[in-house]
């Protein structure tokens, strides 16, 4: 077996780890929660400023500020390259992609799968961002040096990653019902037309922002941004013009329950592990790379891990993948257009089945004949948690990920990927729950418990009646809010 000093690569790891996935899901936390707090240990993001629930309610009823400055990556691309080296890594067209406006990047491997998405920022004539999470900012950066375009990056870690511990820009999602209200507020006077996914500037008091038409949990908004050295300032003048408005703070435990509502798939597994098209990419990560660290957990197991893939068509974007260029896995998705595929939609759990799990904790007996117990609001037991559903005799149909409750909802619901034949909205299916294996595969840091069925019935992806509606005043038919 290879010493330490020998694993230098992802490759490297790969060879020495007996089961890819089985290291994965022994990568599990110890707590449920401390998947989402830890994203944001910034100065201002606490897990919760007034509780989960309140700050749920308030992005469907006053104003809600999600603070976006810690938790994602940023990397400029630059040059003469920039909008044809963007283009050749996403699926989606950048016809008409203007200065100031933003598109969806989505990313596959050569083989078809999914290797992320993030948000793509038009700053400049050859002045590109990319903003989302290591999986999509990281194959920015080594395609870069891997391909002959005539690019820079230069990356903006993640605070958690950041050695400076200063970021480029700040960065704030205000959404809900009054949000215009405050934003017009703090512009001293009516804002301009801003259409989805395309900015202007704006004034907050003496300072000077981006604001982007763009929410997290669907409802009306914008995401402003400005310089890191700004961030204190702003952030309180809009803390104390929005009170009247009833503004919450949205801390990191209610913020990752926005992908719920709105129905963002937002960190699949991304298909880096397996296959010739990506070893490159795996020569060039280090052993200690975020995918190696990433972790996997729920009710269902494959030794694998190509079985967790998704495809784009899987996630709903079958109505964005465009085949008017040439991109990195064209040739795979369009070989898969004509052949059936897995729909995303929401499940939403049987209530008294989850009760039925809870009321269990209180019940004597030992605790591995029990069922693992539902946390509220989020009941991950990994960052890439991925439970089985079945139909009702028992066949398998497809996978579910970030199980949660919200208050706007009052449900437990997770989103899926599900055969088509099964994502009508109220067909009644099987979602497994609890880690195969009982805990054991989780290297001790799950307690025992025996896997459980929970019925669930199937609804649209987003669930949100708000999302849903807002989705349709801006135009977008399918998919989600960030589909674009």
């Amino acid at each position: 077996m290879a010493n330490e000093a020998e694993i230098k690569t992802m490759n490297d790891l790969l060879k020495v780890v007996p089961n890819i996935t089985d290291h994965l899901f022994r990568n599990a936390p110890k707590n449920a929660l401390t998947i989402y707090t830890q994203m944001m240990p910034g100065d201002g993001v606490r897990p919760e400023f007034t509780t989960w629930r309140d700050e749920q309610w308030a992005w469907r009823n006053t104003i809600a500020v999600h603070d976006q400055s810690y938790h994602m990556c940023s990397t400029h691309v630059r040059g003469p390259d920039a909008l044809a080296f963007t283009q050749y890594l996403s699926v989606n067209t950048f016809k008409n992609f203007e200065v100031g406006a933003a598109k969806q990047l989505v990313c596959c491997s050569p083989e078809g799968y999914l290797i992320g998405d993030a948000i793509l920022y038009r700053q400049g004539e050859n002045d590109y961002m990319v903003v989302g999470n290591p999986a999509t900012t990281e194959w920015v950066e080594y395609n870069a040096e891997a391909l002959e375009f005539d690019v820079t990056v230069e990356a903006d870690p993640m605070w958690t990653l950041n050695k400076a511990k200063k970021r480029e820009f700040y960065r704030f999602q205000v959404e809900g019902p009054k949000a215009w209200e405050l934003l017009e507020e703090l512009n001293g006077g009516p804002l301009p037309e801003i259409k989805f996914f395309k900015s202007a500037e704006i004034g907050l008091g003496k300072h000077r922002a981006r604001g982007m038409r763009h929410s997290m949990g669907g409802m009306p908004g914008l995401e402003i941004y400005g310089p890191w050295e700004e961030y204190r300032d702003v952030k309180r003048l809009i803390q104390k013009a929005g009170e009247k408005y009833g503004l919450r703070m949205v801390g990191s435990i209610a913020y990752f329950t926005t992908v719920i509502e709105s129905g963002w798939w937002a960190v699949p597994v991304s298909a880096v592990y397996t296959g010739p098209g990506t070893s490159g990419y795996r020569d060039w990560m280090s052993s200690k790379n975020a995918s190696m660290r990433m972790s996997l957990g729920g009710s269902f197991y494959s030794e694998n891990i190509q079985d967790y893939y998704l495809t784009p068509y899987d996630v709903n974007y079958g109505h964005i993948i465009k085949f008017d260029h040439d991109y990195i896995g064209r040739a795979a998705l369009e070989a898969i257009k004509d052949k059936p595929h897995r729909k995303k939609v929401t499940l939403v759990w049987n209530a008294d089945d989850v009760l039925s799990v809870m009321q269990a904790q209180f019940e004597g007996g030992e605790q591995k004949d029990k069922a693992l117990t539902i946390t509220l609001p989020l009941a991950a037991t990994a960052r890439m948690h991925y439970d089985k559903v079945t139909d009702t005799e028992g066949n398998m149909i497809g996978l579910a990920t970030y199980p949660g409750y919200t208050e706007n909802e009052r449900a437990m619901m997770s989103l899926a990927s599900v055969d088509a034949g099964f994502a009508e909205p109220g067909t009644e299916v099987i979602l497994h729950w609890g880690e195969d294996g009982g805990g054991s595969r989780s290297g001790g840091n799950l307690e025992p418990h025996k896997q459980v069925k929970i019925r669930a019935t199937v609804a649209p992806s987003p669930i949100s009646r708000a999302a849903q509606s807002y989705r349709s005043d801006i135009g977008i038919k399918r998919g989600s809010l960030h589909d674009v």
